[in-house]
């Protein structure tokens, strides 16, 4: 017999209850978005491969080492998303939809990278992903740390740092890689296998190396500070300034860079010291570039994205998932009339009741056997319906979180009874 089928290496399965802490990050951040202007947007998991060398760039790790890339059936060469900013752009242009105007956008769902899995990274992973286009200003950049900030005490998590950076015009980034590669060829014979890889291909990558080995040869590397041209470092003061007004604490980062060869001025990053090496919970910057070089009208563009597989991770720490998937009611039935009485009931109390979340038996089986599945349902009550409450016209009451004395109740009045206890508005209850 062959051995069971299982699910592909680095991508798993996300199950009850834990499905809890996704919804509630979902569902925060689309309130979040919605009341920052932003509008959701849907996009291809597949597109061409040529979007992502163009954008990512093609001497990049992900590019080169870490896509999911495959022939279709008509010889063209296809790609699993690795990251969300290519596929909106390319919608954007596409669809006209930053002709003359700006847009605020967002959008979620899973990625693809080929890399070696571990706590906190995996080959398929999703990202929620805010990009906002047309406006060259630091205040945009600024208001989506704040969207990212409010998150936070949204979802009540704590200890996140905030570190900031710029890596000003392409041209001064250009100038300064020739430093770098200068610096770093000198001391070649220190740098581990990685950094002597990017040092061909994209040396700016070497400073954000987490070797420890490494960390005093990039404490000496030129800075990035020393290169900038004025309209850089003035966008970046008045950005940093913007985030001190509005009270959120930040670090400069000098050494701060990103993986992907579209950003240009403004980098940031939202850091956790509870994840281990894989930290970073959200990430994003400034890349006015990048449509343009995807055959657009010059267009300037920041966005972010954070990675929910990691703060759902944090979620769990906190516990603050509140049990959203735990029904208020487990609707007891015995008894063939009862059982077919019970689905109706349910019914007619889900009409009265919006929100409310029941769980009914639909197994069978006794008194005893159906109370034990409604004490480990998590539900605050168990509605009980049989031959006598039918009869009666009555549903039994059983508090299964307190001790109070099981109560019967006329079924013309039920809806208002359950309302009087309170039950559906406690949080998680």
């Amino acid at each position: 017999m062959s051995p069971n089928i299982q699910a592909i290496r680095g991508m798993h399965d996300v199950l009850p209850p834990h499905t809890a802490q996704w919804q509630l990050l979902e569902q925060a951040f689309r309130e979040i978005a919605l009341g920052y202007g932003y509008e959701e947007i849907r996009l291809p998991i597949v597109e061409k491969t040529e979007l992502f060398v163009r954008t990512i760039g093609e001497m990049t790790d992900i590019v080169e080492k870490e896509m999911y890339t495959f022939t279709d059936r008509n010889g063209d060469s296809l790609t699993l998303r690795p990251e969300g900013t290519a596929g909106c752009v390319r919608a954007c242009i596409e669809n006209g939809l930053v002709y003359n105007q700006s847009q605020r956008l967002w959008y979620t769902g899973p990625m693809f990278r080929h890399e070696r899995p571990q706590k906190g990274r995996y080959r398929q992973f999703y990202q929620i992903g805010a990009e906002a286009y047309g406006m060259k200003g630091p205040e945009a950049d600024v208001e989506l740390i704040l969207m990212t900030a409010r998150l936070w005490r949204m979802l009540g998590i704590e200890g996140l740092r905030l570190e900031v950076n710029t890596l000003g015009s392409a041209a001064a980034r250009a100038a300064y890689r020739g430093e770098l590669v200068a610096y770093f060829e000198a001391c070649r014979d220190q740098l581990d296998e990685d950094s002597q890889r990017r040092l061909e291909r994209n040396p700016l990558r070497i400073l954000d190396s987490k070797d420890p080995r490494m960390q005093e040869v990039i404490a000496g590397a030129p800075s990035i500070a020393d290169w900038l041209d004025g309209p850089a470092k003035d966008h970046f003061t008045a950005l940093t300034k913007l985030l001190e007004d509005a009270g959120v604490p930040f670090v400069v980062n000098a050494r701060l860079v990103r993986g992907l060869d579209y950003y240009e001025k403004t980098v940031f990053e939202w850091i956790s010291d509870a994840l281990g090496a894989q930290g970073t919970v959200c990430a994003g910057g400034r890349y006015d570039g990048l449509i343009a070089q995807l055959g657009g009208r010059p267009t300037p563009a920041a966005g972010f994205a954070l990675g929910m597989d990691r703060l759902v991770a944090l979620l769990e720490r906190h516990d603050r998932s509140e049990h959203t998937q735990v029904p208020h009611v487990y609707l007891i039935a015995v008894g063939e009339e009862a059982e077919r009485q019970s689905l109706l009931l349910a019914e007619s109390l889900r009409d009265a009741l919006p929100g409310v979340r029941i769980r009914v038996n639909c197994e069978s089986g006794g008194f005893k056997g159906q109370f034990k599945r409604a004490d480990r349902s998590g539900a605050t009550i168990a509605l009980v319906l049989a031959e006598e409450e039918i009869a009666r016209g009555e549903v039994g009451i059983k508090f299964l979180r307190e001790e109070r004395p099981q109560a019967s109740v006329e079924k013309s009045v039920l809806v208002d009874y359950l309302q009087g206890l309170g039950i559906f508005n406690q949080q998680g209850h």
